[in-house]
This record gives structure tokens, sequence and C-alpha cells, in this order.
């Protein structure tokens, strides 16, 4: 390859890679919501898939609810992961253009 055409995939590459740091910015101030039991469970996830709330409705919150409870609050922040995951996958989508580009390319 002609130095030229090196120098010119250089750049993009440093393009892209500064494409998807403003990306990775962008979905860390995004959140996307889940629940559970029908309302029952609430949780509240950033783009870089930490929890930032829980809200539990007072009426679930008995002994006799403990473990239901448990289980209403890991479905709800699995699903609330799982949406991430598609946030991510539908913005990853528009900076590249429908690539299908390789898991861990950036």
């Amino acid at each position: 390859m002609p130095n030229g055409g090196m120098n010119k995939m250089m750049k993009q590459l440093q393009k892209a890679q500064a494409e998807m740091n403003r990306l990775q910015e962008e979905l860390a101030e995004k959140t996307v919501e889940s629940s559970s039991g029908g309302g029952a469970v609430r949780v509240v996830a950033n783009g870089q898939k930490s929890l930032v709330s829980v809200q539990i409705d007072p009426e679930v919150m008995t002994e006799d609810n403990r473990e239901m409870l448990e289980d209403l609050i890991i479905a709800a922040v699995n699903e609330a992961f799982q949406r991430v995951d598609e946030m991510i996958a539908s913005e990853m989508q528009k900076l590249t253009g429908g690539l299908n580009l390789p898991p861990g390319m950036f």
C-alpha cells in the first residue's frame, strides 16, 4: 500500500476511534428503565450497565414475599441490561453505517 493510502487509513481509524469515544460518553449518560411484577420493582440502568436506581413497591416488601421480591429484582435488572445491550447495538449500527464489525473492534 502506498504511503498516502496508509496515512488516509490511519486518519480514518483515528476518526472512528474518536467517534467511538464520543458514543461511549453519550451512552454513559443515557438510561433505560425496566420493571417486573407488574411494576412492583422498577430499575434504571445507564449505558455502561451500571444500576442507577431501584424502586420497590412497599406493598411487596414483606418477609413472606422476600424470595419473590429477590426474583423480581433479578428479572428487572436482567431486562434493563438487555435493553442497554440493544441500545448500544442500535447506536453502533448508526455509527458504523451497518458494517458488521466483529465484537471488540473498537
